[in-house]
């Protein structure tokens, strides 16, 4: 049959219009969240005044000092500095050679002695000065050598905090310096019945005097202590001449350029050095460290607390407003303060006392026994600078400084409240 053909009706497809891009579900669900916590923390560092701190520029301190420079020269002090834009540069010089040459170019000292720090604030009326810590000095040793001057009657072990064998001594100076002045050895002494055999002096190394601040210390305590002289210190170039003549016998070794510490915890330290001088914050943090990699502590290596005690004052001085913004930091903020304690130092409190405590829960935690400075309660005095330095020259035989007898003048106080004190 011949029909019409059959015409097919067009078809419409209606298509759905599609979305932009930034109103898709996909993206949404990923970039409300994320816009969501840009804004709170945007909002929370505009609260803290720290919106535009990624873009602030970071400003590196120049800084001369000795000793405490294992404090700035640790990592995790490094790491919370610069959250604050700081970084510091440190020329490494002794105590004494801070106090002496021109430190001009330098935002900030850190001399780990008052006289060296006195004398600072004497010639410059605008310094600031911080105590943020402290750390006395001790006479680091091995066991068999306190044994062997237990045996003999001239230092006695501290009783035990925690279980194990003792690992600090209390030192009678009197009695040891007697023993150094007679020249005895240690064979004599009866060194051979704690295991080793050494025919050697009885002596005490230490880093050069004339480089050395610790060095320099202990020769003020020998000072203080040889002859019962105990109550006095020299206040005279006369008298500082003849004490220093007087007691260079008992410090005639000093190590030159040598960091004695690190020699005491080498392994052939036991037969260079039986005896050093060191800051107690050195021993402390190596027995944390000791314990954190090997699970125990090192019970060979020891300390000798001297029974005249000297509490070393290290001096933060600011020398511009650089230097005063990183003192108040290592003095205030609570994360420096806890690190310096985790470094071993003890750390003041405002009051200018030391936070005994802080130190003492650290060292629990990680089974550390804890020292006791109690000895016979007599604080050795350091003699002035000027009389200091004619000891020093005379007994290391460095070149005479000639340094004006004068008193310190009085250092301007931290912006934001005094300086604390550190106790007599």
């Amino acid at each position: 049959m011949g029909g019409r053909p059959v015409v097919e009706e067009p078809r419409l497809d209606v298509r759905r219009q599609s979305s932009p891009w930034w109103r898709r579900r996909d993206f949404l669900v990923v970039f409300l969240p994320l816009l969501a916590a840009v804004l709170t923390g945007a909002t929370l560092l505009g609260v803290q005044g720290k919106i535009l701190l990624p873009f602030e520029r970071i400003v590196t301190l120049e800084g001369k000092m000795a000793s405490k420079r294992d404090y700035f020269e640790d990592p995790e002090v490094q790491r919370l500095l610069l959250k604050h834009r700081i970084r510091v540069h440190i020329s490494s010089s002794g105590s004494r050679e801070v106090a002496v040459r021109d430190i001009s170019k330098y935002d900030f000292v850190f001399p780990s002695g008052q006289p060296a720090g006195d004398l600072i604030t004497s010639q410059r009326a605008d310094t600031k000065v911080y105590r943020p810590f402290v750390s006395p000095i001790v006479l680091p040793t091995y066991r068999a050598y306190a044994e062997t001057l237990e045996d003999a009657g001239i230092a006695t072990a501290q009783p035990r905090s925690g279980p194990g064998l003792p690992l600090y001594y209390v030192l009678d100076m009197e009695k040891f310096l007697t023993a150094i002045g007679r020249e005895q050895r240690w064979n004599e002494l009866g060194i051979r019945d704690h295991g080793p055999s050494n025919g050697n002096r009885i002596l005490v190394q230490s880093s050069d005097v004339c480089d050395s601040n610790s060095a320099g210390t202990y020769l003020g305590l020998v000072a203080f202590t040889w002859h019962g002289k105990g109550d006095e210190v020299p206040d005279t170039d006369q008298e500082a001449d003849a004490r220093a003549r007087a007691i260079k016998p008992l410090l005639e070794q000093g190590m030159a350029n040598t960091d004695v510490f690190r020699t005491y915890i080498s392994p052939e330290g036991t037969g260079i050095a039986p005896v050093v001088v060191a800051y107690e914050h050195q021993y402390l943090t190596y027995q944390a460290q000791y314990r954190a990699k090997s699970g125990k502590l090192d019970t060979d290596r020891v300390l000798l607390y001297p029974s005249k005690q000297f509490v070393t004052q290290p001096q933060f001085i600011a020398l511009n407003a650089d230097g005063d913004r990183l003192g108040e930091l290592v003095t205030r903020d609570p994360e420096l303060r806890q690190r310096a304690m985790e470094l071993g130092f003890r750390i003041l409190d405002p009051a200018g006392e030391v936070a005994s405590d802080q130190l003492t829960t650290f060292l629990e935690e990680r089974q550390i026994p804890v020292p006791s400075m109690a000895g016979d309660n007599t604080r050795s005095s350091m003699p002035k600078l000027r009389y200091l330095e004619r000891m020093i020259s005379i007994v290391g035989g460095c070149p005479a400084v000639d340094i004006p007898d004068v008193e310190p003048l009085p250092a301007k106080p931290p912006s934001t409240a005094a300086s604390p004190g550190v106790p007599e």
